[in-house]
């Protein structure tokens, strides 16, 4: 096989044996991987088997031919799970993680154009207000 999908097979296999229906029931990792049995898998490993079906997938995707098949590893998926991202993928990348700023709803919103525009015209006229008032001042004198 080749090694771009080794990663997240290998991490499949470890957490398939690992998991409750290989070391309580005692049935084969490639029957917990089938229908009645997969339903119960722990979710990590869901996400782990639908990674490396997408991964195999890749392999055979023509659009890729270019850029070469990036499946998400298994480092990329724990780092995201410890940094409370998600896993949910795009491009071999999570989706949410590495965003510009959070987004949690109390940013302050930006200033529309005009305001600002309008900040720049009112700094002018006081400047100009003041060279003005000190130009006055020195005629004066």
């Amino acid at each position: 096989m080749p090694s771009s999908c080794k990663e997240i097979r290998a991490a499949l296999a470890q957490c398939l044996q690992e998991s409750e229906c290989v070391m309580v029931h005692r049935n084969s990792a490639a029957d917990c991987l089938r229908p009645p049995l997969s339903d119960e898998l722990p979710t990590k490993c869901q996400q782990l088997k639908k990674g490396f079906g997408d991964c195999r997938r890749g392999m055979l995707d023509m659009r890729k031919r270019f850029r070469g098949n990036q499946p998400a590893t298994f480092s990329q998926i724990q780092a995201t799970e410890s940094s409370g991202d998600g896993y949910q993928l795009y491009a071999g990348k999570s989706a949410f993680a590495g965003g510009r700023h959070e987004t949690d709803g109390n940013e302050k919103a930006p200033k529309d154009w005009r305001e600002v525009e309008n900040e720049k015209y009112r700094k002018e006229q006081a400047a100009a207000a003041a060279a003005a008032a000190a130009s006055d001042k020195t005629t004066k004198s």
